[in-house]
């Protein structure tokens, strides 16, 4: 029977251990076993990561692996990938080496500037509200000062506070909008600490306003906090070339490919359905990189997924054109994204992967994360479009199901010959691991 627990936080991570086992499994020795074979035998990198998180009990492995081949602006890349998923780094890797033939990926960044907000009820003449506003800006700036002083330095800071009126959705309600530069870091707590003094600063100076009435002067602060929606923070990748350079092969011609794939884009910029699935391939090869750099795929995540749906209607990230005789693949993503501070400095992987990526500023990193989106999206479309899509992932999915049903070296050897032209489907490697190991 579950229970409840006082001081779980105070606990060593043995004790947390030994309660979680004995309270939620009925073989509480082997959960303890599972949990600690995942412990880092490096006392003091295993320390690090407890200290990552709040009630630490063992360590999650995901795979990291390499696409390599990628060529953007004219500098080849090896990308890091943090994912569980089959064939996305197969997908990532098929794709940047058949663009790398073809000119590679170009990218482009177009604004880097991030959201946040004071939230705050106002019930009164809003006239005083914008005088008040408009009085008390530069003091808004000026208070903040010991906290932007050293982003200022580098070039960043705030960029505007604008007031905006909200009333027609919520009674009272009204924001600060203020806008930020972050540089290579991606500032969540920068802006949050900017905007919580902005929230003093204005509720204090609201006390001490003249032009406002003793009621209007008790302004009330909801929250202030950073948005997770950049539609400002910008980046274009994009990839073209002739449609007769399309062709790899006899089956389609490169004419019927672009002309195939691009049909399947504008299903996708016009069906719901469709765009949420074509949009997580794109996260597919985006979160990846993300995670194994050691940003916030969540926050990533949130603010795509909005910029998607923009215009009132949730639609395809990317888009292709064929004119002139020229297939052009492109998307315009927003991405938020930081190459110092947080995890980028303590995880000896993130750092590893950063490297790996020649020490990427944060706009570098905005363009070789959209590629990664970009060149997984056309890979998933290609195959969508020609072979179809469980041809290739069913392959890599294979080892997957054989691990399930623990297989031998020697089991996987005989079955991936198997199924080297066979359908896979899990049905299917079931019914060969059985009649494998029991013949008739």
């Amino acid at each position: 029977m579950s229970k409840t627990i006082a001081g779980f936080s105070k606990l060593s991570k043995s004790k947390k251990i030994d309660w979680i086992a004995n309270t939620y499994f009925a073989n509480a020795e082997n959960t303890k076993k599972v949990l600690k074979q995942y412990w880092n035998d490096n006392e003091k990198l295993q320390q690090l990561h407890d200290e990552f998180i709040e009630n630490t009990i063992s360590n999650y492995y995901l795979p990291l692996g390499v696409a390599p081949n990628f060529l953007i602006n004219n500098t080849l890349y090896a990308i890091p990938m943090a994912i569980e998923e089959s064939s996305v780094v197969a997908a990532a890797s098929k794709a940047a080496k058949f663009w790398l033939d073809r000119g590679g990926f170009k990218t482009t960044v177009i604004s880097t500037t991030k959201i946040g907000q004071v939230h705050f009820m106002f019930h009164g003449n809003f006239e005083k509200l914008k005088s008040f506003f408009e009085s008390v800006k530069p003091k808004l700036i000026a208070d903040a000062k010991p906290l932007t002083k050293n982003m200022e330095t580098r070039g960043g800071g705030i960029l505007d506070i604008e007031l905006r009126d909200k009333t027609t959705d919520i009674d009272g309600y009204y924001q600060l909008h203020a806008s930020f530069e972050t540089l290579d870091a991606m500032g969540a707590n920068f802006i949050n600490s900017c905007l919580e003094q902005f929230a003093k600063t204005f509720k204090t100076e609201a006390i001490e306003f003249s032009g406002f009435s003793e009621e209007e002067k008790q302004i009330e602060i909801v929250m202030s906090i950073l948005s997770n929606y950049v539609p400002d923070c910008l980046v274009r990748a994009e990839v073209s070339c002739k449609v007769e350079d399309l062709s790899e092969n006899k089956n389609i011609s490169g004419e019927a490919f672009a002309e195939k794939f691009v049909r399947a884009v504008n299903i996708a910029e016009t069906e719901p359905y469709r765009a949420v699935t074509h949009n997580k391939g794109i996260m597919n090869g985006i979160d990846a990189v993300v995670l194994a750099t050691g940003n916030d795929f969540r926050a990533v995540e949130a603010g795509v997924h909005a910029y998607a749906a923009r215009h009132g209607k949730y639609s395809s990230l990317s888009h292709a054109k064929i004119e002139d005789g020229v297939f052009t693949f492109w998307m315009e993503i927003p991405l938020a994204l930081g190459t110092v501070g947080g995890l980028t400095g303590l995880h000896p992987l993130v750092k590893l992967a950063l490297e790996l990526l020649h020490k990427p500023s944060a706009k570098e990193l905005m363009q070789i994360v959209a590629v990664a989106g970009l060149a997984q999206n056309f890979a998933a479309l290609r195959s969508l479009t020609t072979t179809g899509i469980q041809q290739g992932h069913m392959k890599m999915h294979l080892m997957n199901i054989l691990n399930q049903f623990e297989a031998t070296d020697a089991e996987k050897v005989i079955l991936i010959e198997h199924f080297a032209n066979t359908p896979v489907s899990h049905s299917a490697v079931v019914k060969a691991i059985e009649n494998l190991r029991n013949p008739e």
